[in-house]
Order: C-alpha cells, then structure tokens, then sequence
C-alpha cells in the first residue's frame, strides 16, 4: 500500500487557470486608458509578462503583521506591470489601472477551475487523503478558492508571503509538511513546474510530480533533464498516488 498521506498542489497552472492569458485580461482593462488593442499588442504583453516573471525577485517579505504583508505583495505586483507596460508602452493614471485590475485578480471572476479539478479533490478526500496547496501565490489566493468552490476541501493553505519563503526553496515544503505532522516521503507534490514545484519538492524530500497539461495527445513525455512522475491532467493522479 501507498505510505502517502498527504496530497500538496500547486494553485495557478495546477488547480486553475486565467480565464485567456494574463495578457488577455491585462489588456481588457488597459483599452478603458486609452491603450489600443491589437494581435501585435497582445503578443508583445504576454511576453512582456513572462520576462518579468522571470526578472523577478521571489515574492517573500521580512514583515510579519499581515496588513504589511499585504502592502507588499500590492508593490511587488505593481512593479511587475510597471515593468511589463515600461516595455510595451506606458500610459496615462496607470496607477489607477493597475489598482483596478490587482483587485480583479483577487477574485473568481477572471480563474476558472480545470474541468477535473473538484472530481480529482473530492475522490482524494474520500479516499482518506489530506490535501493541501503549497503556492507563490498572494494572499488574493484565499478569496479565490473560495470564489472557485474548492476552500473547504482544502485542509492547509501555504504560500510564499506568509510562509517567508518561496518555491523552490525547501522551508515552504517543510513548513506545509509540519501543519500535517508527517514526513517528507508521507508527501507529494504535484504541480507544473519543474523547478519550482517539482525540484524543490524533491530538495525538501517529497515525491514531486509534473502535471504537464501541454504534453502531445500522443502521451508522449516532452524532453525533460529530469526523469519526473508526469501527469496530463489531474484525472491520473490518485492511480499514480496508489503507486508511491
């Protein structure tokens, strides 16, 4: 039998997804300032936000009371868009923007669930399983899963800002694996990045496990320096589970 007791998963990409691209709903409410919308505008922001991504420092703050947690998850979002829109174009009262569209992302109305996921949840659940969510996520993460429906079947929530440590750095696995009282090898995690959610799951000790919902329908793995449980969907994960 499987000596797996806890189930962890990645938020964003894993559970759900930007109803579009990021690029998309940024865009969508740029037009009310002015910006016009073109297939060369979209293009250039959605690559503009994945260099800043990457540019970025980790989202982790050396403060502790949650009103200036907060605070500081605000500026390391704003910073990000400033950068992205400083390379696409700046506009007028974007400060007014950016408030507008950080509180949009705050709630359900621009994530949508992938189709599996509550069925996946819920089977876990059933089976005896724990689950939790170990993401670089703000803490907008909380009125979204409340927002998506799937709160309550959560039993831990840990994520970056508040844990002061982010993926792939071993402290945020091991903080999640303390709130559960169980080992590292009593564990997985289960998310869509290699380096993030997978290598800095196997540093702190856990099973890590890929869900790559990009992989050919051919069920072909793609090329990878890293030989990694890999899922298509999260329909495979309690079959693979049973088999840790």
């Amino acid at each position: 039998m499987s000596r797996v007791k806890v189930i962890f998963l990645d938020a964003a990409g894993t559970l759900f997804h930007v109803k579009g691209s990021v690029g998309e709903v940024y865009l969508h409410y740029a037009e009310k300032y002015g910006v016009r919308r073109t297939d060369e505008s979209l293009s250039a922001l959605n690559a503009a936000f994945r260099r800043a991504f990457r540019e970025a420092p980790p989202p982790v703050f050396a403060v502790g009371d949650p009103t200036e947690i907060k605070r500081c998850e605000r500026l390391w979002w704003f910073d990000i868009v400033h950068n992205v829109f400083y390379r696409v174009g700046m506009f007028n009262r974007f400060d007014d923007y950016f408030e507008e569209v950080f509180h949009a992302f705050g709630g359900p109305a621009h994530w949508a669930l992938y189709p599996e996921t509550s069925g996946v949840l819920k089977e876990l659940k059933d089976r005896g399983l724990e689950l939790g969510i170990i993401s670089n996520f703000d803490t907008r993460l909380f009125n979204v899963l409340r927002g998506l429906g799937i709160a309550e079947l959560f039993d831990t929530v840990t994520i970056s800002s508040l844990a002061h440590a982010a993926k792939p750095a071993p402290q945020i696995f091991r903080l999640a694996l303390e709130k559960h009282a169980v080992d590292p090898e009593e564990a997985v995690h289960v998310g869509d990045s290699i380096g993030d959610d997978v290598e800095g799951a196997r540093l702190a000790r856990l099973h890590g496990v890929l869900i790559d919902r990009q992989r050919m329908d051919s069920g072909e793995h793609k090329p990878s320096a890293l030989q990694v449980p890999t899922i298509r969907t999260l329909n495979e994960l309690p079959q693979l589970v049973a088999t840790l």
